[in-house]
């Protein structure tokens, strides 16, 4: 009998080729998609030349087929990052709806079970917290983060009607704030845009006051909880997340202490609607899957460091940061 098959869309990307990787550890054979617009081949390089591993260079907003069986399905196929959302907006709308639609489908046609990657985001600016899976939000439809935050409001919605219509078995994943290798220097995320920044000798900007907050979790716990709530048979939204909040200045402080270097902490404008303040509420993660975040800040920062400070001077110095500014103020 041979393995069981599972595809992971978005697996070039970050989160994805992480996943590739556990799903291959956990003995099945993994289909990894991608359309390669913000994920690498970098990322996955590693699993090329392997017999158990499949790679599909497939755009997910147009029809999806894969032969054979399909035991899972883990959609994680879309923009991630303000610098790529605010470049590519109708793509993230377009992957989020479209190409959560087929995959859906797809999973209907195989008996196939699917977990979507949904977010923090949406919580949008919360006027909650911490955020509860409760929480409905409050989010600003037409504003420039508002394509990333509808994309993944419909995918939620979407995703419980094929549950309750065709009675498919889905699973919802509420990510919050994760970092670790294979991260994008320059995507605009706040955590290595302050390690590229701090690498470059660069000052660190800080988008607003400071006194916003975030609640950064390790990859490997994030990974470890998708992989359990798959498993589970939960299927309403779930967040995963690390609750350890601290504001952006506190965590500007850390990175300057991390890299031993000397750079102030430059502040300019909070771009339109950024969340004020993120922490998730994880009781439903503890009392469903029994899951919490094992690794600690100051550990996986260490990790993630090494990892920045490997890469080769070209993608250190690629000037994809300095568009933020420009398109989170249009």
């Amino acid at each position: 009998m041979g393995k069981e098959k599972v595809l992971i869309t978005g697996a070039a990307g970050f989160l994805g080729s992480h996943l590739c990787d556990r799903f291959l550890k956990e003995g099945y054979e993994v289909i990894g998609m991608d359309n390669l617009i913000t994920g690498s081949m970098d990322n996955i390089a590693h699993l090329m030349n392997r017999e158990d591993f499949e790679f599909y260079h497939h755009d997910v907003t147009k029809y999806v087929h894969i032969p054979g069986e399909l035991k899972y399905i883990l959609h994680f196929a879309s923009p991630a990052s303000p610098i790529d959302y605010l470049k590519i907006p109708i793509q993230t709308l377009k992957v989020g709806a479209h190409g959560t639609h087929n995959l859906l489908g797809l999973a209907k046609d195989k008996k196939a079970r699917i977990l979507v990657a949904s977010t923090s985001e949406v919580y949008g600016d919360p006027l909650v917290h911490p955020q509860t899976e409760e929480y409905y939000g409050n989010v600003n439809p037409i504003g420039p983060r508002g394509v990333y935050d509808e994309a993944k409001r419909f995918m939620e919605s979407i995703t419980m009607a094929y549950h309750t219509y065709h009675d498919l078995e889905t699973r919802i994943i509420r990510i919050f704030n994760t970092y670790g290798p294979r991260m994008r220097l320059n995507d605009g995320r706040v955590l290595p845009a302050f390690i590229g920044q701090a690498l470059r000798g660069e000052d660190l900007t800080v988008f607003g006051d400071g006194s916003q907050t975030r609640s950064f979790c390790y990859v490997d716990d994030l990974v470890e909880g998708i992989y359990r709530l798959l498993l589970s048979d939960y299927a309403k939204p779930v967040n995963i997340g690390n609750p350890d909040e601290i504001t952006i200045s506190e965590f500007a402080e850390e990175i300057i202490k991390l890299t031993g270097t000397s750079q102030k902490v430059i502040y300019k404008d909070l771009p339109q609607d950024d969340p004020k303040q993120r922490k998730p509420d994880i009781t439903k993660a503890k009392e469903l899957l029994g899951w919490t975040p094992k690794v600690d800040r100051v550990d996986g920062l260490k990790i993630t460091y090494e990892y920045f400070k490997s890469l080769d001077r070209e993608k250190l110095f690629q000037t994809e940061h300095k568009d933020f500014e420009k398109y989170s103020k249009k």
